[in-house]
This record gives C-alpha cells, structure tokens and sequence, in this order.
C-alpha cells in the first residue's frame, strides 16, 4: 500500500509540475485569449459553425534489423510494426458540451529466436457529456469502456515456456459509469470527481480458457486458473459488479509548435463486498486499495508526413493478481513504446 501511495504522490506531483511550468509560458497567454472559443480537448483545434471540433492524430512506425556473426549477441533478424490513432469528436452549444475520445493502438513485433508476439494493444473508448454552471465548474457524467483487440499469452506458462491465453477482446474489458462534478480552471486540464460510480469487469471471451484441457495439469493433477479468475471475476458469472468513488484527471494540449502531450488518470475506490474468483465466497470490501490507471501519449510532428510518438501506460488493479513469486499477487504494470514514422494530424 505504502508503494502504491508513493506512486499516486508521485502521479499528483507530476501533472500539478506541468501545470506550473506551462503556466509561465507564453503560449498560455495566447491560449487565455481564445478561451471562450475552445474545450479541453487538443487545443490545436478550434469549433465548426455547428459547435463541434473534431481531429486526432495517426501514426504508423516500422522498424527492420538484421545481424551476421555478431560478436555481442543480436537477433538474426526482426520486424516491428506499430499503428496508434487517437480521435475525438466535441460538442459544444452554450453550457451544455460532449466529449467524446477514442485511443487506439496496436504493435507487433517478430524475431528469429521468438516469433511473433504483440507488444501493445489497446481500445479505450471515454465519452464525457455535462453542462456548465460557472466558468470553472460543471456537472458531467462519464462512459468509459476498456479491452483489446486481440488475444495476449503466457509464453513461458509455469516456468515450462509453454504459451498460454491470458487475454482477449473483451477478456478482460472495464465498462464504467460515472455522475460527477468537473473542476476546469484550464482550457486544457480537467478534473471529474464521483462519490459513487458504476464499474463492470468483463470477461465474456471463453472464460474458461485453459492450457490443459479440463483445466489440469496432468503432472502434479493441481487444477489452473480459469481466464476469468486472473482478472478477478468467477468464470460462471462472467462479469464482476463494483460500486465506488472515482476521480479522473485529464490534460490534452499542444504544449510546444507541432508537440501534443495528452494525458489521463482514472482512481477508482471500491466500497462493495468482492467475490473469490475461485470458490465464489464473498470478502471484505478494501476501499484503501485504489485502482490506478495512467495513460499519456506524446506526438511530435516532423513534418507532414513523419512524426515521433511515445506512449505510457501504468496500471494497478488490486484484483489482478498475476505477480510476484507465485504469480498470485497484484503489482503494478507498465508499458512504454516508441516509434518514428508516418503521423498526420486528421
């Protein structure tokens, strides 16, 4: 728990540094001028006639390696290929706004000594929509849902390097609603707070999926771990209810000529009674351990055509427990890639 606070501290610590910093250039002083003409989505954009600003950013990356006798060890060969799109379409006609976002992103990578393996993939769809009630406040409600697109393995299952289904579409996917007040003292940051929200966890792709059939492993007859369980959910049910507080931080903006930074930060608190995902018994709610989920992506545009992009992903999901030593406890996940390649804005 202490980790998991240092790492919220260190989260808090960062946006509330960039806000600073931003808050000296003189970018913010044009940005305070058109104000009243934009959201806080990519500030870079500005409203239709019709009240609504759309765009996003694509990018494609492709890396190619080959080595011969080379004294220091590489791969013989490898081929990586990433493809990243990230969409919005807001709406906004006097006090009243919609947001709506959809990040996409999916990497392959193949090699001589591993194959093929997927090294990122990932569908969040967040949809915002509330009305005004003074320049820095408002009222909002939020739909975000989660997955993937394809399915993810254990490539070295019980220490045998045997690959085993961990994921999929909708395998796990995390569908939430969300009542709140919003706190908008920028153009571009944001901040949602709910007491009480709505949270499923789904896994509705085989949730019995197994490595042995029937679920055991022939050499020491110990049962495995349906899908379902590794996310928490009992494989019957399919789906795991939550009900707790949540608190979404969002900044998305051009902070340098053609660099757009956008980032988001969901906590959630769950005040409900969980269910072993095994034998289905009931246990104690833990409202101290907060989910964590981070997301940020940065675009840097070349030119028209070339551009470098980064992405950061951070989750912590107390229910996951896939980790440590026995591969039963949570721990924190973290995924990172960069590319450079095509990129255009839309």
């Amino acid at each position: 728990m202490r980790r998991q606070l240092k790492l919220l501290s260190c989260v808090v610590v960062l946006i509330v540094g960039v806000l600073e910093l931003k808050a000296q250039d003189k970018v913010v002083g044009d940005m305070k001028a058109g104000a009243g003409k934009s959201g806080y989505d990519d500030t870079s954009y500005h409203y239709n006639a019709k009240g609504w600003r759309k765009g996003g950013i694509v990018s494609l990356s492709l890396a190619q390696g080959n080595s011969s006798n080379w004294a220091a060890g590489a791969e013989k060969s490898s081929f990586s290929v990433a493809g990243l799109a990230t969409l919005f379409a807001n709406k906004k006609k006097g006090d009243f706004f919609w947001n709506n976002s959809l990040d996409l992103s999916y990497a392959m990578q193949r090699t001589s000594s591993q194959g093929t393996r997927k090294t990122d993939d990932k569908i969040d769809f967040y949809s915002k929509v509330g009305k005004d009630i003074s320049p820095t406040w408002a009222i909002a409600g939020v739909v975000n849902l989660r997955t993937q697109f394809s399915d993810g393995f254990d490539y070295d299952y019980l220490g045998k390097g045997l690959k085993r289904r961990t994921s999929g579409i909708f395998a796990p996917a995390y569908l939430l609603i969300s009542p709140g007040i919003e706190w908008k003292p920028k153009p571009y940051f944001n901040v949602l707070f709910s007491p009480i929200s709505a949270r499923w966890v789904l896994v509705t792709n085989d949730p019995y999926s197994y490595y042995y059939e029937g679920g055991v492993d022939p050499d020491n007859l110990e049962p495995e771990k349906p899908l379902a369980a590794l996310y928490g959910v009992n494989a019957a049910r399919k789906v795991a209810f939550q009900a707790g507080a949540y608190l979404s931080a969002s900044f998305n903006k051009e902070i340098l000529k053609n660099v757009v930074y956008k980032s988001r930060l969901d906590l959630f608190s769950n005040y409900m009674k969980t269910h072993d995902p095994i034998t289905d018994e009931k246990i104690a709610a833990k409202p101290k351990n907060v989910d964590v989920f981070w997301t940020n992506t940065i675009v840097m545009k070349i030119n028209k055509w070339l551009g470098v992009t980064y992405n950061f992903d951070l989750i912590y999901d107390d229910d996951v427990k896939q980790f440590g030593p026995n591969m039963d406890s949570p721990g924190t996940q973290v995924r990172s890639l960069l590319g450079v390649g095509l990129a255009t804005k839309l």
